[in-house]
């Protein structure tokens, strides 16, 4: 049995025989396609280089089948873009003299007319890559062509990638490849996937490119063969106008349309024909349009003679966004001149019908994506001189032809050769996430024509986290096991994923399919105005995703209404709607519904809350956010950007301060477009593991009992939320439990009740109380001294209260007193001979008890002694004795009234510490028995013999607190006056 018997397999239905195969031998592909045919029989893969109108495209299946192709299997074709696909499947099927469909169908997103027993099938290269998920062989097919490779899009990359290790493998050796273009680095292709010398006629391509294959490696491998094929039916003349001296110093965007018109002037005095001028995009199409209709106006009205004013023009737009109707106004036939205005979609995949002239100023606006802001820019670029032929190849198909550039032939030749691939300009994402879930080798060791840089691999794994589709270690999750099953873009499917966690699937799907698809609502050149508000019934002020449900419904009405397909298309047409993209979002929603049909997910009955729709759509979106400080002209979005919310959106006035978009675009000013408002509690929800936290000022909590702090949160360089209080305890156990001991068990920053607690504070507090009332801020060991007494007894894992706790139950049972302090222990060495006795708590006079408090405060009023006297009592308090104060402070106010004396008496008491404690032992007991002063001069006579009077002392000099205080209170406690005067309180209150 064949390996090539082994391998494919045969469709349910046997493939029907080709009709007679017949070449147009006015194609230039038609003659060589003998030499073609006998390549593909030789070699696994062949190359042609076909420009443009060699009928590459359109004959090369044919030539397939003749060289053995869809006899095992189908002849699989692909191309860049739908309109192609099926354009090109109807020219074969009318070649063939066949109904469409029979033998030759096409299969694009929205549309399949492959009945079965057809044998070469027509699709885009998204198609075919959809199909590697559920047949990772391709077994279906025995021949394939790539189309229009030059492209080089990430599509086309990645299958061709994806091709070249089928065919190294043993299991596809049977598979046959042709990968055609007009324009391709031919070489490249060859080694890239030429095979090695020796092996057999089957064996697949040899790995490498030119850049990485030595000399050596060379002598082993043979190329893939190019075939190169002549594609003018006439010649083709170039000429080159770029700046002259005139145009030097002029803008070129500006200057643009004047150099289109003074070309396409020249063009026409020389012969008439059809114009096809290449522009970067909509905006220049629009732009050149209107200059070349007033051009015309104008020369017509003035009858200048100029060719501007003979006869009719029709000037036509040409680029994807238009409608059906105004993009087949182009392939119309026209009994005038015309000049069709496009992007470069008419390079390769459309051929313009008529083209005699080609005016081409060498720009095109090409999507790159800027990894620094994770956004994709739209910018206008010089093409590459690939595309420039491309360009070129438009005409000289119906006569002579003249193309026409815009620049210089010096500026042409330092252009690259061909246009940079997508890979090298695009988020990897979505490849990534197909090779992990068709468990292909790693990114980096895939068989890409053009390795994508690292940066971009590590941007697409970064996206893919973000998404939740691979952990921190690379690896699928089964979130990115399931987005892989979905036909959308990673970003769209992760909506739908939270969608069906949020139930509001019904909502979020329509809305992923009216993302993945073109936006219906169409906005004619000559009606934008209407055409703006009769979309304005769609708009909602707090959401743009909103609108598209809106639009859904009143589609759905519509066609509930309807009398019939014709006047329900008219109907729309008058409200600027697309039927083609409105059936086109159907199908996308179709498929959408099947995709989650086959995972058993259930849509939502119940209309879904705005909440859980917009909550879904941002776990898609959380790289596109944006917050709008009130005093700040722009939005400050994620990686450090600064956008506008863009003119078209319904949000544009309304500036919410939260934000998401569906995209970000830069067109030379940063955009975003499709948004909604937002609460940044969403953010947190669906971001939780990309916010990275940080945390400021970690404080003790008494309440909370543990250590908290101020949380700020950012996600991508913006800010979510900041100093938001939390639990710091796990956060920094080590810090949290110093905390814990520093401030609730040594400072006392704490209400528990545990009687170790409740007896240490205690102990505290009386010496506290001592140092207030002797005046010795030094007698309670330092707090770093208890710190260690605590942490040397608390586990290290302990640092909340309520772990304290749950700690101290257990660990009591054993030893109730583990942490209980001794006052030894509290006290400093030196201190322990301190009684509390020289300074009572009350005092007594008269036969009644006054309240005492003590202060060590200096310059305080209450700095002291405080003698709390009721207002009862107040005459009954002994002034005399309250000049003696307490026993602790006597000796310092004798030693401060000696002080006082003149010199000639002060000098025979030195030293004057040990007289006033002298004095203090020989006056024990008789405290208040007179006054102090009287006591001191009768003391200096008879210890001292010396003649003193009590006018020598000055006790107006003393310290404050060296006076008693007096605090007079009501009944009640409540404090009426305070003062050092007994007497002046007594006249006042007495």
């Amino acid at each position: 049995m064949s390996s090539r018997q082994r391998t494919v397999q045969r469709p349910a239905t046997p493939l029907r025989a080709l009709p007679p195969l017949r070449f147009p031998e006015a194609l230039p592909v038609s003659a060589r396609r003998d030499e073609i045919a006998a390549a593909i029989r030789r070699h696994p893969v062949v190359i042609v280089c076909g420009e443009t109108g060699s009928g590459k495209t359109t004959q090369l299946p044919k030539i397939c089948a003749m060289a053995g192709g869809g006899r095992a299997g189908l002849i699989g074709h692909t191309q860049p873009r739908r309109l192609a696909a099926t354009t090109v499947a109807r020219r074969i099927a009318e070649e063939l003299g066949s109904p469409p469909g029979t033998h030759v169908g096409h299969k694009i997103r929205f549309d399949e007319t492959l009945s079965p027993g057809a044998t070469i099938k027509l699709m885009t290269d998204g198609i075919l890559l959809a199909e590697t998920m559920s047949d990772p062989l391709l077994s279906q097919y025995d021949t394939l062509i790539v189309d229009e490779a030059h492209e080089r899009s990430l599509n086309i990359d990645f299958l061709l990638g994806y091709l070249k290790q089928l065919l190294d493998g043993p299991r596809r050796d049977d598979l046959k490849l042709v990968i055609t273009s007009a324009t391709i680095d031919a070489e490249r292709f060859a080694w890239h996937f030429g095979r090695r010398i020796g092996a057999a006629a089957g064996a697949g391509p040899a790995d490498g490119a030119p850049a990485a294959i030595g000399e050596e490696a060379r002598d082993r491998i043979e190329p893939a063969p190019v075939i190169e094929v002549s594609g003018r039916l006439y010649p083709v003349e170039i000429r080159y106008q770029g700046f002259d001296d005139t145009h030097r110093d002029d803008d070129d965007e500006s200057d643009l349309p004047s150099r289109i018109d003074e070309a396409i002037e020249t063009l026409w005095r020389e012969a008439p024909g059809d114009v096809l001028v290449f522009l970067p995009g909509e905006r220049e199409i629009r732009d050149v349009a209107e200059h070349l209709r007033r051009l015309h106006a104008r020369e017509t009205a003035s009858r200048t003679g100029s060719p501007w004013s003979r006869g009719a023009i029709e000037i036509l737009p040409l680029y994807s966004r238009l409608s059906a109707a105004e993009q087949q106004r182009v392939f119309a036939g026209s009994g005038g001149r015309r000049i069709v205005l496009a992007t470069n979609v008419a390079e390769t995949s459309l051929t313009v019908p008529g083209i005699r002239y080609v005016v081409d100023p060498g720009l095109a606006r090409v999507k790159r994506y800027r990894y620094r802001g994770k956004v994709e820019q739209l910018q206008v670029e010089p093409i590459s001189q690939a595309a420039a032929n491309q360009r070129a190849g438009r005409c000289g198909r119906v006569a002579d032809g003249v193309c026409i550039r815009l620049y210089d032939e010096a500026d042409l030749a330092k252009r690259p050769r061909f246009t940079d691939p997508e890979i090298l300009r695009s988020s990897l994402a979505a490849v990534i996430l197909r090779m992990k879930a068709l468990r292909l080798v790693d990114v980096e060791e895939f068989p890409f024509l053009d390795p994508p840089p690292r940066k971009a691999i590590a941007d697409g794994y970064a996206l893919l986290h973000e998404l939740g589709a691979v952990d921190a270690a690379q690896q699928l999750t089964e979130v990115g096991r399931q987005l892989s099953l979905l036909p959308v873009d990673p970003r769209i499917g992760r909506m739908l994923l939270a969608a069906r966690d949020l139930d509001c699937l019904r909502e979020v799907a329509l809305i992923a399919a009216a993302l993945s698809a073109q936006d219906p609502r169409e906005r004619p050149i000559d009606a934008q105005q209407a055409a703006d508000q009769s979309h304005r019934r769609f708009a909602d002020d707090k959401s743009d995703f909103v609108s598209y449900v809106k639009l859904w419904d009143y589609w759905a009405q519509a066609q509930a209404e309807k009398e019939s397909n014709r006047k329900l298309a008219q109907r729309l047409e008058r409200e600027f709607l697309s039927t083609r993209r409105l059936r086109e979002w159907a199908d996308v929603h179709a498929q959408l519904a099947d995709a989650v049909r086959a995972l058993k997910w259930r849509s939502n009955t119940r209309p879904a809350t705005y909440e859980s729709i917009h909550q879904a759509l941002l776990a898609g979106l959380l790289g596109n956010l944006g917050f709008k400080a009130p005093d700040d002209a722009q939005y400050a979005g994620t990686h450090q950007t600064k956008f506008a919310i863009h003119p078209g959106s319904a949000l544009a006035r309304k500036q919410p301060r939260w934000l998401m978009a569906a995209e970000m675009v830069d067109t030379g000013r940063l955009y975003a477009r499709t948004v909604a408002r937002i609460e940044p509690a969403w953010v947190e929800r669906a971001g939780a593991h990309l916010i990275q936290r940080s945390w400021s000022d970690p404080a003790w909590s008494k309440n909370a009992g543990h250590a908290v702090a101020s949380e700020r949160g950012v996600l991508y360089g913006l800010t979510i939320y900041a100093q938001r209080r939390v639990d710091y305890s796990a956060i920094d156990p080590r810090l949290s439990r110093e905390l814990l001991i520093r401030e609730a068990l040594v400072g006392g920053d704490w209400d528990g009740r545990l009687p170790f607690f409740v007896h240490n504070r205690r102990l505290v507090a009386e010496i506290e109380a001592l140092e207030q009332r002797i005046r010795r801020p030094d007698l309670l060991v330092d707090e770093r001294d208890l710190y260690d007494w605590y942490d040397s007894r608390i586990p290290q894992d302990i640092h909340t209260t309520q772990a304290l706790e749950r700690w101290w139950r257990e660990a009591s049972r054993a030893d109730p007193k583990l942490l209980h302090l001794s006052r030894d222990a509290l006290l400093r060495k030196g201190a322990d001979g301190v009684g509390a006795e020289s300074f009572p708590r009350r005092l007594s006079m008269r036969g009644l008890d006054f309240g005492l408090d003590y202060r060590f405060d200096p310059g305080a009023a209450d700095d002291g002694v405080t003698m709390t006297v009721p207002l009862a009592m107040l005459n009954q308090v002994d002034a005399v004795r309250c000049e003696w104060l307490v026993p602790g402070m006597l000796k310092d106010k004798v030693q401060a009234l000696a002080k006082s004396l003149p010199q000639k008496l002060r000098r025979h008491l030195v030293p004057l510490p040990a007289w006033a404690e002298g004095f203090v032992a020989r006056w024990r007991g008789r405290e208040g028995s007179r006054p102090l002063v009287d006591a001191l001069v009768e003391d200096l006579r008879g210890e001292q013999g010396l003649r003193a009077a009590p006018t020598d002392f000055r006790p107006e000099a003393l310290e404050p607190h060296l006076a008693m205080n007096f605090r007079l209170v009501d009944v009640h406690g409540g404090v009426l006056a305070t003062s050092r005067q007994l007497a002046a309180l007594r006249a006042e209150h007495g």
